[in-house]
């Protein structure tokens, strides 16, 4: 071959690859805005925009990449991925929306393993020629079946509690954290011979004997039911921080896979997840006064002194909406609660008139949102948000707590654990030490619920049936509705 072509070729793929690294830059600083940006409200849509641009740019470049040999399955891929996933974007319910996220942390963890699998097998075959380091293809082949695994099964079992599947309730067992650490020792011993597997010939050329995909589907089995135990042992009360914590493996897996694909995109992009999701989750822990080893190691069980529920609420008081609106003839401020309840009955419409006509009677509403409420970061202000309820309304726990004691009237929509007194009465509860919103230090307390079905730790609720609570039993939207129509004819 002339070498001048040669010299020609290799101009051209330093040009691409420089190419690629300037736009993969590109793509990390829009990532980079689009997490500062989604900090306040005001910003939070533009920087959406810019977090898609980035994944656009990034997309399209990898879709220039030299190895790709024919698009017909990429483009079959998007076809099935697009219609699936806009599919489950439409007929989603906000109440499903921490479902949702758990699958999709787990689908990320499920495609590092797949990915890493075929990097492997591939530089496996014959005349295989490794363009970066041998041994960083092999660790993070390791790292990214290891992690991935647990991500993805973990994810699964995550999926199924907040599905409230009953299988799945506090199954765990005498010295299961033993086991898990077994399993992770196991995983990592798995791998060894992976890297073992990697010879240099008399050239100096590397090859990687086939018996290293073996090991490796070994290595993500083993990270599979790790990720099964790791999850299992786990409260649905501490199930937001498991949501995060998984998006953080999620985000690991992908940068794992990075290595192993040398692209600096997902190496990147699988940081910034990583390191976001473990920040993440270090302040759910912080909301919650839990540890994050407490959390992931703290099988909690309810108290044996805990009371029966018959007994805690033996002096519950129902209130009919004519009754309750006499409360809010003299009220001066007023605390709303959003919580799971008004999720499901989709009453955040309904909340925001009721809060506009107390508004035109001069009395003061202001909104008091827990960090875990909903089962998700965040979820109870994107359903306010989409209501057009006025973001310097809603306060944080410690703002609104402070106002609580000289507050009229607490409207509690669905709510349960986030404000259960026990968590400050009773240290074997399931939910002892986290932080609550003080909602029975206000003068009146309007509960509205369904039924007097525990929340999601499964514990009653005393609030209930205290003085100072009248309970409002109801579907949460149509009892703000007919507390509005009460109040109007008051």
């Amino acid at each position: 071959m002339n070498p001048s072509l040669i010299a020609s070729a290799a101009a051209g793929g330093d040009l691409r690859h420089a190419f690629e690294n300037v736009a993969y830059l590109v793509a990390a600083v829009l990532f980079i805005l689009t997490f500062k940006g989604l900090s306040h409200p005001r910003t939070a849509v533009r920087a959406n925009a810019m977090g898609a641009v980035g994944m656009l740019i990034a997309v399209v470049v990898t879709l220039f990449d030299r190895h790709i040999l024919g698009y017909q399955h990429i483009v079959l891929g998007l076809v099935v991925g697009a219609a699936i996933g806009a599919t489950m974007a439409v007929r989603v319910q906000m109440t499903a929306m921490p479902q949702m996220v758990g699958l999709l942390n787990g689908f990320g963890g499920g495609a590092s393993v797949l990915v890493s699998g075929a990097a492997l097998i591939d530089a496996a075959r014959p005349g295989y020629v490794f363009e970066a380091d041998p041994v960083q293809l092999t660790v993070a082949t390791i790292a990214g079946g290891l992690i991935g695994g647990v991500t993805f099964f973990g994810s699964m079992i995550a999926y199924g509690k907040l599905e409230e599947w009953k299988f799945l309730k506090s199954l765990h067992f005498p010295g299961q954290h033993f086991v898990s650490a077994a399993l992770l020792l196991t995983a990592i011993g798995l791998g060894v011979p992976i890297v073992g597997s990697l010879a240099t010939d008399a050239a100096g050329v590397s090859t990687l004997s086939p018996e290293a995909a073996y090991w490796y589907w070994g290595v993500v089995a083993v990270a599979s039911v790790l990720g099964v135990l790791s999850v299992l042992p786990i409260g649905g009360a501490d199930m937001p921080v498991v949501i995060c914590l998984l998006n953080s493996y999620s985000g690991l897996a992908a940068a794992a896979t990075g290595f192993v694909l040398n692209n600096n995109m997902l190496i990147i992009a699988g940081s910034l997840v990583g390191a976001s999701g473990i920040i993440l989750t270090q302040i759910m822990c912080k909301a919650m006064n839990r540890s994050m080893t407490n959390v992931l190691f703290g099988v909690m069980e309810a108290s044996a002194a805990q009371k029966s529920t018959d007994a805690v609420y033996a002096r519950v008081k129902s209130a009919a909406p004519e009754e309750l609106a006499m409360v809010f003839d003299t009220a001066q401020r007023v605390v709303v609660v959003p919580g799971y309840g008004l999720a499901v009955s989709q009453a955040q419409h309904a909340v925001r008139d009721l809060c506009s006509l107390l508004e035109s009677r001069g009395v003061e509403v202001l909104f008091g949102v827990h960090p875990v409420a909903g089962r998700m970061p965040g979820h109870m202000n994107v359903l306010l948000a989409e209501a057009d309820i006025a973001y310097e309304k809603v306060l944080e726990m410690d703002d609104v707590n402070a106002r609580f004691p000289e507050t009229d009237v607490a409207i509690v929509i669905g709510a349960n654990d986030v404000v259960n007194p026990v968590a400050r009465t009773d240290p074997q509860s399931p939910i002892a030490g986290m932080p609550i919103l003080d909602v029975d230090k206000a003068r009146t307390v309007i509960v509205v619920k369904r039924s007097l079905s525990p929340g999601f730790a499964g514990i009653p609720n005393p609030l209930f049936a205290a003085d100072n609570t009248l309970m409002y039993f109801a579907d949460g939207k149509r009892a703000i509705l007919d507390l509005i129509t009460a109040i109007k004819q008051s």
